[in-house]
């Protein structure tokens, strides 16, 4: 008989969270342990049941999801993460596969769907869509850059370095974007990655570049 897995639910939609728990509990190999509408309170979860599967929804109250994911692994790091979307975007998944994410699930996609993509990572695998495998970004190196060396930050991380630029502390812009300082650090190393330093000063410098080259593209 196989494991029973424990699943945790993250999802801002309560009727959806719901309906997601139902087709999950249809399995006699899968329970659900908990669920909320926030990633802090998604993070108490993990800490509390180690799970062997999070559904997290792409954005929640307190921003996007990526912000989580190496907070959940430091948690438990044997835990799946499967990203819910309403993006089908190939660049997306990469990124978030990158990050420690286990796959990615439209928020379109049947019950059957669901149930598949967690099976096969029962079983070691990641199921993606076909149509991926035709896309033009899936063959392109996953990197933080385009092919004309503009780096590519979220609208979040633009804004971080933005106010850091500015001599904003961690802990003010913590507040502005309402997330944790801890939330702040994690931004970061993704920031330091995407611009390939290792210290706030070569993050400024660098981010400076980049900004010089954007306003010179567009």
């Amino acid at each position: 008989m196989k494991k029973v897995w424990q699943v945790v639910i993250v999802d801002i939609h309560p009727t959806s969270m719901l309906g997601t728990k139902l087709i999950l509990e249809e399995q006699q190999d899968l329970t659900v342990r908990g669920m909320t509408s926030t990633g802090t309170e998604g993070l108490e979860l993990v800490s509390a049941h180690k799970p062997d599967l999070i559904l997290m929804d792409y954005r929640l109250p307190e921003g996007q999801a990526d912000q989580y994911i190496a907070q959940i692994k430091g948690l438990s790091n044997e835990t799946h993460i499967i990203i819910l979307t309403d993006e089908d975007n190939v660049k997306l998944f990469r990124y978030l596969m990158s990050l420690g994410a286990s796959g990615m699930l439209s928020k379109q996609a049947s019950p059957s769907q669901l149930i598949h993509l967690i099976s096969g990572l029962r079983e070691g695998y990641v199921s993606i869509p076909m149509s991926w495998l035709n896309s033009e970004d899936w063959g392109q190196p996953a990197d933080s850059q385009s092919e004309e060396g503009i780096i590519e930050l979220t609208e979040t991380e633009t804004f971080i370095m933005e106010r850091i630029v500015q001599g904003i502390t961690y802990d003010k812009i913590a507040s502005e974007i309402n997330v944790s300082r801890r939330s702040i650090d994690n931004y970061l190393r993704k920031i330091y990655v995407k611009l390939e330093v290792s210290s706030r000063a070569q993050a400024i410098e660098r981010y400076a570049l980049h900004a010089r080259q954007s306003k010179t593209v567009s």
